[in-house]
């Protein structure tokens, strides 16, 4: 590690990340570090403050990751995000920001690649959104398509009222659940409304439940 300097590490992490995320990093007062991605770009530089009801503000105040939309008051571009903070012998000294563009503002579908060209899916109409030999598909109850984004990305684009992590390979809308089974080892199975079952995996089995409210 002799002579890489915090910058330029930052730099090389921040590839590893997609076009589509913008990565800050601060202390607890101002911006020290940030890499614009292609898609949102909030103008930060070093030295900006921490402006109140920003996501690494929230960090900043509660100590704890924070993750949710910020509209477009205070930088003038709305966008989903995620904020950890980190410690240094017990204390707080900053955190670390995922920035990711707001995909569902003034939007309300999802265009999905089909055989012949495109097709906008209503976010309604999305059953679950899959995973699987690198690609990842929309499927609604007569329709499969696929889409560039990753389920990663989709996670936080997609409205969060209605649209759940479930699995590693699965993104579920609640309101397209028929049923839902006990399964082994603390899982469960979904019913779909397009005939599908799907698996909860122990991973996420306990945030399911907590949001579901069961």
């Amino acid at each position: 590690m002799k002579g890489i300097s915090i910058i330029s590490l930052l730099d090389v992490i921040g590839e590893l990340f997609s076009d589509e995320i913008s990565i800050a990093v601060s202390n607890t007062k101002e911006y020290i570090y940030y890499r614009p991605s292609k898609r949102v770009d909030l103008k930060i530089k070093p030295g900006d403050p921490l402006k109140e009801g920003t996501i690494a503000y929230k960090a900043i105040a509660s100590g704890h990751k924070a993750s949710e939309f910020i509209n477009r008051e205070l930088f003038g571009v709305p966008y989903h995000g995620m904020a950890v903070p980190f410690h240094h012998d017990g204390i707080l000294e900053g955190c670390v920001t995922a920035i990711y563009p707001a995909l569902t503002d003034g939007k309300t579908v999802v265009t999905v690649r089909s055989q012949d060209g495109w097709t906008p899916i209503p976010f309604s109409k999305v059953v679950y959104i899959e995973a699987k030999d690198k690609k990842t598909y929309i499927h609604t109850e007569g329709f499969t398509g696929t889409h560039k984004y990753s389920l990663q990305e989709f996670e936080y684009l997609l409205p969060k009222d209605y649209f759940i992590r479930c699995h590693r390979s699965y993104i579920v809308n609640v309101n397209h659940i028929k049923e839902i089974y006990p399964d082994s080892h603390s899982t469960f199975i979904l019913a779909m409304n397009n005939g599908e079952r799907l698996t909860v995996s122990q991973s996420y089995s306990s945030y399911f439940r907590k949001l579901l409210g069961f």
